[in-house]
């Protein structure tokens, strides 16, 4: 099998960064991931990247990832054997072993742990995920466009519980593991969406592990020579700046397992005398300037400082934040009828249709 490139713990620091400028505001602490997959490499050795190209039609292909409201994360460390327990289990259901690893979904912590199964494992890891961003329900992946069930899926808690989910729907999936998680202790890590090589080669959005590695390799260069973070960001993802403000008010609390609610801002410099408000559901959803709607999802709108180019998460966003947000365009598989119907802006209850960034 044909070697993208391979992982080493030292590599974890730009990849955390990169998923965190594309999980738009959610995929929990990259901090707490990166942590993780960096102990999980030192102890079994680095992790092979490859293209899903390189996979045989009937291999088997899982996804891992963290489940809950961010917030959480950051104060329940996970005990570090949940997502290996919850991919041996996965395995005993299916009756034969995984030949790769695949992530969930490119954002913040969840950009990292399919690193820990991977070398823990001493599987390969596929260049891509199922949402070329972040989400916060299990059924907003790609793989549900292509047929592919969640379930059987495997969860398992910091305290050594796990459960077995079969499901007649990825939305139903989504409901009653979200109750499980909150029962949980507000977050739990999973192994779901088993899945043929032959199918992955469809459902993929490609190259995003490679992205996040970029991104953050990017935003370490250019602080080095003390040139601007955040156009350079901004330049690699063909990203348009749409505020550059303070953050003035914050209302945000977890219900049903979700970290909700909307920040605030004044404008700075060219955008002094404007305001800027943003709506979340763990993710960044959509975007208002002096009360206009300018992008919603399934775009991306992320949160960087201003000074030094840092991704901030919805559950890190504190008052006085100085920050620039960027919007830049979906992956084409979100475009489509099915993609809007599961991540357009009225699926959230907006009252909007989806327009593609810039209208």
């Amino acid at each position: 099998m044909k070697i993208l490139r391979t992982i080493y713990a030292e590599d974890l620091e730009d990849i955390a960064i990169g998923g965190a400028i594309l999980g738009t505001g959610g995929g929990g602490d990259p901090y707490v991931g990166k942590l993780m997959a960096q102990e999980a490499i030192r102890k079994h050795g680095p992790v092979k990247l490859v293209d899903v190209e390189e996979l045989a039609d009937d291999a088997l292909v899982v996804p891992v990832c963290m489940m809950g409201a961010p917030t959480v994360m950051t104060e329940k460390l996970p005990q570090g054997d949940e997502l290996i327990n919850a991919f041996r289990q996965l395995e005993q259901l299916l009756g034969r072993k995984i030949d790769a690893v695949l992530c969930g979904e490119a954002g913040g912590v969840n950009s990292t742990t399919p690193f820990v199964v991977a070398a823990a494992g001493g599987l390969p890891l596929v260049d891509g995920d199922g949402m070329g961003r972040a989400y916060p329900e299990l059924q907003m992946v790609t793989f549900t466009m292509h047929g592919v069930s969640a379930t059987p899926m495997v969860l398992c808690d910091d305290k050594g519980n796990s459960l077995v989910l079969e499901t007649v729907s990825n939305a139903w999936t989504e409901r009653l593991a979200r109750a499980a998680t909150v029962e949980m202790g507000g977050s739990a890590l999973l192994a779901f969406y088993p899945m043929s090589g032959e199918v992955a080669k469809r459902a993929v959005v490609r190259g995003t592990l490679s992205l996040c590695a970029n991104l953050g390799r990017t935003l370490r260069e250019t602080r080095s020579i003390n040139a601007d973070p955040v156009s350079a960001i901004t330049k690699m993802l063909g990203a348009s700046i749409i505020f550059n403000g303070r953050v003035k008010d914050i209302d945000r609390r977890t219900v049903g397992g979700f970290a909700r609610g909307s920040a605030r801002f004044d404008g700075l410099e060219e955008w002094r005398g404007h305001t800027f408000k943003l709506d979340f559901q763990n993710e960044f959803l959509m975007a208002e300037r002096d009360g206009e709607i300018i992008c919603t999802t399934p775009d991306l709108i992320t949160l960087l400082e201003a000074e030094s180019g840092n991704p901030v998460t919805a559950d890190a966003l504190r008052y006085g934040l100085r920050l620039v947000a960027l919007a830049f365009p979906c992956n084409p598989q979100w475009q489509t009828q099915e993609g809007i119907a599961l991540v357009g802006p009225r699926y959230f209850g907006y009252n909007t249709d989806y327009m593609p960034y810039p209208f």
